[in-house]
């Protein structure tokens, strides 16, 4: 009896996925449509559990001067022969995530973010052997290794790392950021929101914009984050929204790779019961589930298929955009009585018609009942059905895990 791919439970490693013999479903047909779709500025917005930080590995994976081409090997991309011989493998990239920036003062986070850029650096370190650096390049570098790293060698480290990775390889350079938006949201739940925005911002514009050294950047996030806020200047970006039909199969399993991974794990049975509880979003035109729980789910029934569905998305959060929203309810005085209903009737399988703002800075998420339900909607909470009328979305519960989280909260709030 052949032995079964592992799965890979929390892993977000790509070369560790595929040269450890994980199972692996295929997104690296996103590369080609990126490159077809240029922008010099990219960023994807999705909830959190739906791939985006693997995918950012895959893209470093494939990019990447010194790549291990064959972990490519039979999947997608390596049918576009053209494509991986001008690509892959040929350029410098920093890659870097924000995700663990979580801190309860401003000094702890900055001390944080200035962690993850010296953790990068370090990686980087032949730069410092260098022949096609001068001494002064290296002194500017070695800035970057420094515990006591200065505000001043933060705020331009991404910009000075593409500069020296471009003279080091006479080639632009490819930057990586995933999660860009995990410290605005824990700076806003503590206090220090606008000086974390203005670091943010710096660090950003002295990276995107009008860098020479630049081929181009992707960054991932939860949210969109208003473009004044800390995309200010950057003319050449591209926003791709859980709204934008670009990219929508590439985040998130669709119908068919999932009755392919039941199959494949001997729960070809299952499918109704996974289909019921986890599938249900909508990105752009497609339908998928939530990538975390289709592997939650296959891992623990795996050897024993009639174990019920768990709530495992909603089970690695604190879910505080909706444990908000549906605290909130018994504060809004005259439209306490309809924001009470209009959530009974999605947990009973109805839909209520809402504007979506998919700009919205992190202050401004939770200033009114309208600006969460933009939240609850970018966050994975809550999906749509049919058309928009202009910004005017039938929204629904997605699937059971959530609306049976939903019935919980509602309860506790009575």
């Amino acid at each position: 009896m052949a032995v079964l791919k592992k799965l890979p439970m929390g892993i977000e490693s790509f070369e560790k996925i595929r040269r450890d013999d994980f199972y692996y479903v295929d997104k690296t047909g996103l590369i080609k449509v990126l490159l077809e779709n240029w922008g010099e500025a990219n960023l994807f917005t999705r909830p959190r559990r739906f791939g985006k930080s693997l995918n950012m590995s895959m893209l470093q994976s494939f990019f990447e001067i010194g790549c291990e081409k064959k972990l490519f090997d039979g999947l997608a991309i390596s049918e576009e022969a053209e494509l991986c011989e001008e690509y892959m493998g040929k350029f410098p990239v920093i890659s870097i995530s924000l995700k663990g920036i979580e801190a309860e003062t401003y000094e702890e986070a900055r001390d944080m973010l200035a962690s993850v850029i010296r953790e990068e650096a370090r990686r980087l370190q032949f730069l410092l052997e260098s022949t096609k650096l001068t001494e002064v390049d290296k002194e500017f570098f070695s800035l970057l290794l420094k515990e006591d790293m200065s505000d001043q060698s933060l705020r331009g480290s991404l910009r000075e790392l593409s500069l020296l990775l471009c003279r080091h390889f006479e080639k632009r350079v490819i930057i990586l950021i995933d999660e860009y938006d995990v410290p605005l949201a824990k700076a806003n739940e503590r206090g220090y929101y606008d000086r974390m925005v203005l670091l943010v911002r710096n660090l950003f514009e002295a990276a995107l914009k009008t860098n020479d050294n630049l081929y181009f950047a992707v960054l991932t996030g939860c949210l969109r984050v208003a473009k004044e806020s800390i995309f200010t200047g950057l003319n050449n970006f591209n926003v791709f929204s859980i709204t934008d039909m670009d990219f929508d199969e590439y985040f998130g399993f669709t119908d068919e790779e999932v009755k392919e991974i039941l199959a494949y794990y001997g729960l070809e049975e299952n499918y109704g019961i996974v289909k019921d509880w986890y599938d249900g979003y909508r990105f752009g035109n497609s339908q998928v589930y939530c990538p975390w729980d289709v592997i939650c789910y296959c891992s623990r029934n795996r050897r024993h298929k009639n174990l019920p569905p768990q709530n495992y998305w909603l089970n690695t959060s604190g879910n505080d955009v909706l444990k908000r929203f549906v605290e909130s309810m018994e504060t809004m005085t005259d439209r306490k009585m309809l924001t009470r209903t209009e959530m009974e009737q999605l947990v009973s399988g109805e839909e209520v018609q809402k504007e979506i703002r998919q700009e919205l800075t992190w202050p401004e998420l939770y200033s009114s009942p309208d600006n969460i339900w933009s939240a609850l909607f970018m966050t994975g909470y809550l999906t749509w059905r049919g058309e928009p009328d202009g910004k005017r979305y039938r929204l629904v519960i997605p699937n059971r895990e959530i609306r049976e989280f939903c019935k919980v909260l509602l309860e506790k709030e009575q």
